[in-house]
């Protein structure tokens, strides 16, 4: 069986500096519920949110208002999304990570 620990091993116990994690969702209520999962999982991830493909685009390629943005460890895509659908976003930002 596996643990907690090796699914989520970004806890704030496990960590000194908190794991990027990029949150791509358009539902508002759906990133406050993300938000309370990890505030009460007690994880220490620093969760930035894109509400579109397009903003996780540019998000992931530091453009625009995002030129200083983290690199994310993990991102957490929600499949229908507006603008911008997530397997465009998945097949454009492994192609980058790959380059």
């Amino acid at each position: 069986m596996i643990s907690a620990a090796e699914i989520m091993p970004f806890t704030r116990s496990a960590l000194r500096n908190p794991t990027e994690i990029l949150l791509v969702e358009d539902n508002p209520g759906d990133v406050r519920l993300m938000q309370e999962a990890f505030k009460e999982g007690n994880l220490a991830g620093h969760l930035n949110v894109a509400c579109d493909g397009e903003q996780a685009m540019a998000f992931l390629r530091q453009q625009g208002g995002y030129s200083l943005s983290p690199r994310p460890a993990i991102i957490l895509l929600d499949l229908n999304l507006p603008r911008k659908d997530a397997a465009k976003c998945w097949r454009k930002s492994s192609r980058k990570a790959s380059s």
